[in-house]
């Protein structure tokens, strides 16, 4: 259950306990013109930047929704046992030395019983600033101001807040939090009490660690019920199992794998940088998600129309081109000596006639009975203001801000660095309903992301992800056979096969099963890098000499027949997050499993929708469809054996460790898995 933060996040009474840094939270609600009461807490000083203080707790007129708390850490817990038995709405704990250091787990653990109900922030954190009522309780300079409505920004790090406070790319803050160790409420509990506030517009989260994943799924939810985006900015790397890696799933896995499949699983798009997180939390300010990928982009400049259409390789976006009257109609707005395409290089022959302009820029914009574009952006660099003017710019302003109004569809103005974009200017473009985006490639990076966020939300909400303890009961590792064998009735199609313990037995198994056949040594992992597999044995010589050779290297061996027509290799395998449980890959299989990489991670439960998009993302998808000249392979196939090991683990939650299947081949009628391997524990 989220607890209730709505007295110390919108607080009409304030409370500060401590010396040099608690004066410091008295003139910042000060300087941010903070009109409840300020109650300074102090045992000698009358007052602190002139408002009169108490001489102790008790002296209070009443309990304070909110307490700034800069004390050492024993005189915390006492003051925070004071505050809950009281009644207070909730407190920062700013000391250092509980859930961090080696000897702070006894006090954080009082800290913990002191406050009992009352919510705390921290500790080891700065605290909270609320830019809408002007309520800072932070101990620090900052650089944000009073805002009517505005994105909310959290953080484990304080640091980071100040930084991003001091942004000058026009982006309204409405609040800016630090969780710090997060001992009583997490980053996902903070930015759901936060959902409360209608003033709030988006989110964004600069995460070290997801400690509790059930907390970030109640944020997702609720975010999608409000339509409030969210979007993250994932640091560190999570800790994978990696001390029984036996297979080749988990190496391929990677240690952060599990937060981008969960971020994604909730519709929470992960940004690559502060520019980025920054970027996009404009964007969906003023246009909220975005309903689709098609982007329009429009410049003067055939360098910037390039550098756009090179940035957008690596991004999920679309720049449709024009019909050809669609074509018909920018031209007749232009010189002849245009070329029409998007991107559009409108060229300079308009500039500085703003009729001209918003004709062009709406007829762009608009294209005809098409529905438009999803976004449209303008990238129009402006002059620095110290050495130059910019009065010519201003009919491309005022054209583009026409343009919009007619068109009525998401607008932005993007400069190719952010020092070509003052911050006035920003901030006028988003009160006209313009997003301004400075720099190329994150304007590009916001698009993907707040496309990414509407497609979610069209998406039915994900299922809660399977619990992520596993028994306590030692580990073994199932042969090959007997791995195929519990495979089986889950529905993983198997090769007809049987084990055997000398040359004579695997040659009269060969003899049964039919020619071709594999003989593989069992017992290890890695089997074709040690030299214990032979393939395509056509007859019983040659089936019997490599069962001589490979009972060199072990006790038994697996004998089946050849798997006909395969067409692509696939790597499908389970292995274990310590945080999000269960994680399915999916990837290019066979020896090329490691040299290329090329996998997909989902954590379960799974669907059948999920796995084919997943598999679609994968470069060796392209062969399931036949490239360059081969027949197309199974897809369906694919697809449902890779669903059959999702219901397997699914299954065995709690026991399995690992599971590996590589490679699954898929022929152009089927799919079968020709290796396996299981790691479990007993139920």
């Amino acid at each position: 259950m989220t607890p209730n933060l709505s007295r110390l996040l919108r607080p009409r009474s304030i409370a500060v306990f401590g010396g040099g840094w608690a004066a410091n939270v008295v003139e910042q609600l000060l300087k941010a013109g903070f009109d409840g009461d300020i109650w300074p807490v102090h045992p000698t000083k009358p007052d602190i930047h002139g408002v009169p203080a108490y001489s102790s707790l008790d002296a209070l007129p009443h309990a304070p929704d909110a307490a700034w708390i800069g004390v050492n850490r024993d005189a915390t817990i006492d003051i925070i046992r004071a505050l809950s038995t009281m009644g207070a709405g909730g407190a920062v704990c700013f000391a250092s030395g509980f859930g961090e250091t080696e000897d702070g787990t006894a006090r954080n653990a009082a800290l913990l019983d002191a406050a009992a109900d009352m919510p705390i922030i921290g500790p080891n954190c700065y605290g909270l600033l609320n830019y809408l009522d002007g309520a800072t309780l932070w101990p620090d300079q900052h650089g944000g101001a009073r805002v009517e409505q505005g994105v909310a920004i959290l953080t484990q790090s304080s640091n980071i807040a100040i930084n991003l406070t001091m942004q000058r790319r026009g982006l309204p803050i409405a609040y800016a939090m630090t969780a710090g160790n997060q001992a009583q409420i997490g980053l996902a509990d903070m930015a759901t009490a936060l959902l409360e506030d209608p003033r709030v517009t988006a989110i964004g989260l600069h995460v070290e660690g997801v400690g509790d994943p059930a907390a970030f799924e109640v944020l997702a939810a609720a975010a999608r019920k409000r339509g409030i985006p969210v979007i993250a900015l994932k640091v560190g790397r999570s800790q994978a199992a990696q001390a029984a890696t036996i297979s080749h799933t988990a190496s391929l896995a990677g240690s952060d794998a599990g937060s981008r499949a969960f971020f994604a699983r909730l519709g929470i798009p992960l940004l690559a940088s502060l520019p980025e997180l920054v970027e996009t939390l404009k964007l969906l300010h003023v246009h909220g998600a975005l309903a689709g990928r098609d982007i329009l982009s429009m410049s003067c400049s055939g360098g910037e129309a390039s550098l756009v259409a090179d940035t957008a390789e690596t991004r999920n976006l679309h720049f449709p081109p024009y019909t050809p009257a669609q074509s018909k109609a920018i031209a007749a707005t232009l010189n002849p000596m245009v070329t029409i395409a998007n991107p559009l290089d409108y060229h300079t022959f308009i500039w500085g006639d703003e009729v001209a302009m918003t004709n062009t820029f709406t007829a762009a914009m608009a294209p005809g009975d098409a529905q438009g574009f999803d976004l449209s952006m303008l990238i129009c660099d402006f002059p620095r203001t110290d050495r130059c003017s910019v009065e010519s710019w201003e009919p491309a302003v005022a054209a583009i801000t026409a343009a919009a109004i007619e068109v009525g569809k998401p607008t932005a103005v993007v400069v190719s660095l952010s020092e070509l974009l003052p911050e006035d200017q920003c901030m006028a473009f988003i009160d006209a309903g313009i997003v301004p985006l400075c720099g190329i490639d994150e304007a590009l990076a916001a698009a993907d992301a707040a496309a990414t966020i509407g497609e979610a939300w069209r998406r039915p909400p994900p299922p809660s992800l399977l619990a992520t303890a596993i028994t306590d009961t030692p580990a073994h590792t199932l042969g090959e056979y007997q791995s195929k064998q519990r495979l089986a009735p889950f529905g993983i199609p198997i090769p007809d096969g049987a084990e055997a313990q000398t040359p004579q037995d695997a040659a009269d198994a060969a003899d049964r099963l039919g020619y071709p056949v594999a003989i593989k040594i069992t017992g290890l992992a890695h089997k074709t890098e040690a030299g214990g597999v032979r393939l395509n044995l056509p007859d019983r010589a040659t089936a019997l000499a490599a069962a001589t050779h490979l009972l060199t290297l072990g006790d038994t061996i697996l004998i089946e027949r050849m798997i006909p027509g395969g067409l692509v290799e696939l790597i499908v395998g389970i292995s274990r997050d310590p945080v999000y449980g269960p994680m399915l890959t999916i990837g290019a299989g066979g020896v090329m499993a490691e040299l290329l990489a090329d996998t997909a991670t989902l954590l379960l439960p799974t669907s059948e929708a999920e796995i084919a998009v997943a598999l679609a993302t994968l470069k060796v998808s392209k062969l399931l469809d036949g490239w360059r000249g081969p027949p197309p392979a199974d897809r369906g196939a694919a697809i449902a054996a890779i669903l059959a090991v999702a219901r397997f683990a699914e299954a065995h939650a709690t026991t399995l460790e690992e599971l590996d299947i590589n490679p699954l081949i898929v022929c152009e009628k089927g799919a079968c898995a020709a290796d396996a391997l299981i790691r479990i524990r007993a139920a």
